[in-house]
């Protein structure tokens, strides 16, 4: 599967192996129970992060293993985001320092009928 990573406006297509999803569940499992007791995004503590949150923390660790050159942190983040959000495409990581800017960037559903369906 693949993850469009945008930092500071430059646009990187990373290729995440479908079996580190089922792979890693054990690692995003261990993830999942951290952020269960809340979580500290920016000035604001989250009792308790949605989805859409855990996405932006995780794309939040993307940054750091991007500065760090950690690429086995990058890959397993990236799988984290495509196992919590199903359908995401990509993820805008914020760099001014407020990871609850971060947009993620869902893909659209080309199959879907543009009009009413008659029969």
């Amino acid at each position: 599967m693949k993850l469009n990573i945008i930092v500071d406006g430059r646009s990187n297509a990373f290729e995440v192996p479908d079996k580190l999803l089922t792979e890693a569940v054990d690692f995003f499992e261990k993830l999942d129970a951290d952020m269960d007791q809340g979580w500290q995004m920016s000035r604001d503590w989250v009792q308790s992060p949605d989805p859409e949150q855990r996405c932006q923390i995780a794309a939040d660790k993307i940054l750091t293993a991007i500065e760090t050159e950690n690429e086995k942190l990058l890959m397993l983040m990236a799988a984290y985001i495509l196992r919590t959000m199903p359908g995401v495409t990509g993820i805008n990581i914020d760099i001014t320092g407020d990871m609850n800017e971060t947009d993620i960037i869902m893909g659209h559903d080309d199959s879907r009928p543009l009009g009413p369906i008659f029969s």
